[in-house]
């Protein structure tokens, strides 16, 4: 169990790999555990709770920012994307983070992101999400397999309503024998339910009223399957009312939770994903559903 006689350090930043990577071998010299939490920033209460969890884990907790370009498409957000490291600094640093990594592009991609060593992980990343934004999963795990590379923690943290993303990063850490516990950690949500995202700000005041309809369509849809309504049918009930309610419905589909294979009726842990626009928002969720 970590120790948890030591109150939480001043944060601490850097930028380069051999700063992080000096500061987390003085830790580990000390015998501390150390728990990551990688980010895009704009950080929400979601993030936090990562942190939070991270705490309750392990000794030290480190955290990145970094706006990973591989594993965004073209016409994609990743110009626009918000950035707001002053505000993300004070939070961490409030929630008991110790360290900041906040690499360059240049630092993650030395030699440029065209020629540079790619991680794929066949299957898993070509459904759902990834078959809407090809490639975006192999942006994912290369970016993640390198982070785990450069912080060598024992534990990392990931939220669950990325599902797709958590099942990704758990098949690559498993294919690759990396040393690392991948956690998961329910999804935080604003009091109407909405999934909390970075992407969220994107919404006008009329669309923020409408987008909780996606998180109350999955809780339909886990009823009906709970009441023994066939999966085709469930799926497509929750298409046309995300579709009455106003968004624009990408995907809604039921998956076997293990790892997202189509559900059959001999499956019972299940999970319900969607996505859906909604003006320049792209939103996505999920919810877990066991049939026993």
């Amino acid at each position: 169990m970590p120790s948890t006689a030591h109150a939480p350090s001043s944060l601490i930043q850097v930028e380069r790999v051999a700063e992080l990577r000096a500061q987390v071998r003085a830790w580990r010299a000390a015998g501390e555990r150390i728990a990551f939490v990688p980010t895009m920033g704009n950080l929400h209460a979601g993030h936090l709770s990562l942190v939070r969890e991270g705490r309750a884990r392990a000794d030290r907790v480190v955290a990145s920012i970094f706006v990973n370009p591989l594993q965004f498409g073209p016409g994609e957000d990743l110009d626009a994307y918000p950035r707001t490291l002053e505000a993300d600094r004070r939070q961490l640093g409030e929630t008991g983070c110790d360290l900041l990594f906040t690499p360059s592009v240049r630092e993650i991609y030395p030699r440029g992101q065209d020629t540079h060593a790619r991680v794929e992980v066949p299957g898993i990343s070509d459904i759902l999400c990834g078959a809407s934004r090809p490639g975006h999963f192999v942006g994912v795990a290369t970016v993640v397999c390198k982070l785990l590379n450069m912080v060598q923690p024992d534990v990392a943290l990931f939220g669950e309503k990325d599902f797709q993303q958590l099942l990704v990063i758990r098949r690559l850490v498993e294919d690759l024998a990396m040393p690392v516990e991948v956690v998961g950690v329910p999804t935080a949500r604003e009091s109407d339910d909405l999934a909390m995202s970075s992407r969220n700000g994107y919404l006008t005041p009329e669309e923020r009223g409408l987008a909780p309809a996606l998180y109350q369509v999955l809780k339909t849809t886990a009823e009906a399957l709970r009441a023994g309504e066939p999966v085709e049918r469930a799926e497509q009930t929750g298409l046309n009312a995300l579709a009455a309610a106003g968004l624009r419905p990408d995907y809604l589909s039921v998956r076997r939770a293990e790892d997202l294979a189509p559900a059959g009726p001999e499956d019972r842990a299940l999970v319900i994903l969607a996505a859906a626009y909604l003006g320049r928002a792209r939103l996505i969720d999920n919810r877990r559903v066991n049939l026993d």
